[in-house]
């Protein structure tokens, strides 16, 4: 049950720390979870079930996840959208160091060898297939 929230509700999107961003895949990937849940899947032994507590309420103050209790128990749900998210965390990645320019951002990938030419080629075979 994730909510599409545009990032124009809330003027510019709050940014997610390293460690918010790795709990918010969680409950992005698992949709309705608990506490539990979330400590469970990122079996970390080193990281305090209270930190983690700590993480999910900063997250829920932030707008990102909302809560049902049930008596003692939450369970935690996005109601910011992940695909809404990437979209304004890869806005602000290109403004910031492209002049917000996906042009500028694709030179660099090609010119860096992190995207081949054939790999972008392939690409653009594939989105002018989907448009006709």
């Amino acid at each position: 049950m994730t909510y599409s929230i545009d990032a124009a509700i809330f003027g510019v999107m709050k940014k997610l720390t390293a460690a918010e961003e790795e709990i918010m895949q969680v409950i992005w990937e698992k949709e309705k979870c608990l506490l539990s849940d979330i400590i469970e899947h990122l079996g970390k032994q080193d990281a305090p079930t209270s930190t983690i507590s700590s993480i999910v309420r900063i997250l829920v103050k932030k707008g990102f996840v909302d809560y049902k209790a049930y008596g003692r128990t939450y369970e935690y749900y996005p109601v910011v959208d992940k695909k809404v998210y990437t979209e304004n965390s890869l806005k602000t990645f290109v403004d910031s160091y492209f002049d917000g320019s996906m042009k500028n951002l694709v030179s660099f990938l090609i010119e860096e060898k992190d995207l081949k030419t054939k790999e972008l080629n392939e690409l653009l075979d594939h989105y002018k297939k989907e448009e006709e």
